[in-house]
This record gives structure tokens, sequence and C-alpha cells, in this order.
């Protein structure tokens, strides 16, 4: 099945990083799209990994050992609660704004977010401050992670709306795939950092930070979206309506307004608790 644009909409005077740029142009394959998505989630599913931190963390003064003045483990939890919580909210309110200015500008403003995050952290390990920590993984980086979520994935949805389940699925395998990355690789950046006066975390941090910019950047520019009323060649939408799926538009402030709405949200609000209460 031919998957390339054959036709599309003509460049206009619009900004580089504007929606009306990222439109894409004849002859794209949208089997470029997957990998500029792999480059956004498994620099994000990091932070599934970010335990293999907090034993570090609690040796910063003491280097072998914890000292007096070294953070314990309660006070570092509080880092990846912060992250999930705005993770879960930058997410929630992408939505528009994502329709609004397109893949591209929300990609590189989590790549900015998630990266600076990290700097921002090392800066905190290095000055021990821990607000710095909260501030720099906790909410820059977890807004870098909402951004980073939600943007490859609905731009897979509107590219594959003939395998969505296959888009999804490749957007999640990504998330997943960058903890089981990301574990073993900060571990062994740690251990090469590793001095008498150092265990190695800020530098691994930045090392993070700088790595996770560009690969993010990289899909952030890759990234396209359809043309409008574009459908895969040879695709038409089934005739045999599927009761589980409307063919209605509901915006979200009317979605708000249903109780629908409220019971999905508390089914994926448990489901999630119970995944992240395990990783925590």
């Amino acid at each position: 099945m031919n998957s390339t644009i054959n036709q599309g909409a003509a460049p206009g005077p619009h900004g580089f990083f504007s929606k009306e740029a990222t439109i894409a142009r004849p002859g794209f394959s949208r089997w470029m799209v997957p990998p500029a998505a792999l480059a956004v989630h498994l620099c994000i599913g990091q932070a599934y990994a970010f335990s293999v931190f907090n034993a570090p963390l609690t040796k910063i003064v003491g280097i072998t050992q914890s000292a007096p003045d070294d953070w314990s483990l309660t006070t570092l939890g509080w880092i990846f609660s912060l992250a999930i919580v705005f993770l879960g909210l930058s997410a929630a309110f992408a939505g528009k704004w994502l329709e609004k200015v397109g893949p591209r500008r929300t990609m590189f403003t989590a790549a900015c977010c998630f990266g600076g995050g990290f700097l921002v952290s090392a800066l905190g390990v290095y000055l021990h401050q821990i607000v710095l920590l909260y501030l720099g993984y906790g909410v820059i980086g977890g807004i870098g992670l909402g951004l980073g979520y939600v943007s490859p994935v609905s731009t897979l949805i509107r590219w594959f709306p003939d395998r969505r389940g296959m888009a999804t699925g490749m957007a999640i395998m990504g998330f997943g795939g960058g903890a089981m990355i990301a574990a073993p690789g900060s571990v062994a950046l740690m251990n090469h950092f590793k001095s008498a006066t150092s265990v190695g975390v800020a530098e691994t941090f930045v090392v993070l930070g700088v790595l996770y910019f560009i690969s993010m950047t990289i899909g952030a520019l890759a990234i396209r979206i359809p043309p409008a009323d574009w459908k895969p060649a040879g695709w038409t939408p089934p005739a045999t309506a599927n009761k589980m799926i409307t063919k209605n538009h509901v915006h979200i402030d009317q979605a708000l307004k249903t109780p629908q709405f409220y019971l999905l949200w508390l089914v994926l609000f448990l489901n999630v608790t119970a995944g992240i209460g395990v990783l925590g």
C-alpha cells in the first residue's frame, strides 16, 4: 500500500515552528513519523528509571555513605512525585495548545523543558539545593514529560487511521523502552564520573540533559502532520460502525460537562496510580 503523500499544501509565509510549516509535502512517507516519535518517547521514558539516582543522591556529601547533611530518600521521593504530577497537568492542558500550534513547536518545547530540567537539577546537586531538583526535574522536567508524551501520540494516530492500535503501541513502546535504556546508561555514566569527591550524579545529569535535548529536537524537526482530509492510499473508513466508537466530535469544553468523562478519568486515574505507585 502506498503510504506517501500524493497531494499537499504549498509552503506559505509561516514560521519554521508553526503548524502550517509541519504539513507534509508531496512524496513524504508516513513511515518517517514513527522514528520521530520514538526520538522523543525514548527520552522521556527515562522518568521510569529515575530510581537509579536515589541511592547516589543520598550520598552527595558523604560520597561513600550518607552523611548527616545528605538528603533522605523521603526528601528525594518528591522529585519523582512532582514530575508525574506536572506530567499529568501539562498533558491535560497541552491538548488544546497542541492543536493550535502543531506538534513541532510542542515537541521542541518539551525538549527544552526536559533537557533544561536536567541541567537545573545538575546545578541543584552541585549546590546541594534540593529545591532546584524539585524545580528542575520535578516541575520543568515534568512539563517536558507531559508535552513530549501527548505530541507524538496524537500525530501518529492522525497518520495511521487504519492502524490506530499499532500507532499508539509504537509510542508507548518507546516510552517503556526509554527506561530500559536509561537505567543501565545512567548507572554507567555515574560510574564513569565517580571520583573521590563526587558520586557522578551532577555530571550524569548534564550529559543526559544535552543528549535528550538533541534527540528530542531531532524528533521535533522531523515530525510532520498530514494535509487536511488525507487518508492512506487504498483505505476507506469501515462501513460497519463500531458501537464503542462515536463518529461525533465532542469539544473538550462540552466533554467536561458529561459524567462519562469523569468516569473514564477515574478509571485511568486508578490504573495509573497503581502503576506509578509500584514505580515510585
